[in-house]
């Protein structure tokens, strides 16, 4: 019979409280169990002395025996010096905790390239806007100066032809 320490959930919906068990590694997770060890209460704060409670010489006996911890309640008893890790599943730990730190240095690496790229098109679209702006200047001082000739001459044509039909329409008909 493999002997297992591990979490059996109790508490009401989002307010879980769970129990440090000695149970045979086959009877379901809050189902049967040898014995109660202790307490973990995750509503509490992580300093607070009562989210985790041990009854020592239990475990002590237990894992004596044979039993072995689930991950988590592993976590509770090498926090608390009940326990050591083998040194297998440090080094697992360890590589597992690398690959996750360089998973996340890649990430900010990729990040990091990503926001100065944004920044330098953006500089690129401003800079562009910016030659446009003075290009758009520049073409309009050179459009009044332009507009201002062929205006005058229109105001000349328009007189011109006025001139021209007034004596015709005074003075002589066709006949």
């Amino acid at each position: 019979m493999s002997v297992k320490i591990r979490l059996a959930r109790g508490g009401a919906k989002k307010k879980p409280y769970y129990r440090i068990v000695v149970a045979d590694s086959r009877s379901p997770r809050d189902g049967r169990f040898i014995e109660k060890v202790g307490t973990y209460n995750p509503m509490l704060s992580k300093d607070n002395p009562n989210r985790i409670t041990f009854n020592e010489d239990r475990i002590k006996y237990w894992i004596g025996t044979g039993a072995t911890p689930t991950d988590r309640v592993e976590n509770f008893l090498v926090a608390a010096k009940l326990f050591e890790r083998t040194k297998a599943k440090q080094k697992t730990l360890d590589d597992r905790i690398k690959v996750s730190q360089e998973a996340a240095k890649k990430k900010a690496a990729e990040e990091k390239a990503r926001l100065k790229a944004e920044a330098e098109a953006k500089k690129a679209e401003e800079a562009e806007a910016k030659a446009v702006a003075e290009e758009e200047a520049k073409t309009a001082e050179a459009e009044p100066a332009e507009e201002a000739a062929p205006a005058s001459e229109s105001v000349e044509e328009k007189e011109a032809p006025a001139a021209d039909e007034a004596p015709a329409a005074e003075g002589e008909e066709k006949a």
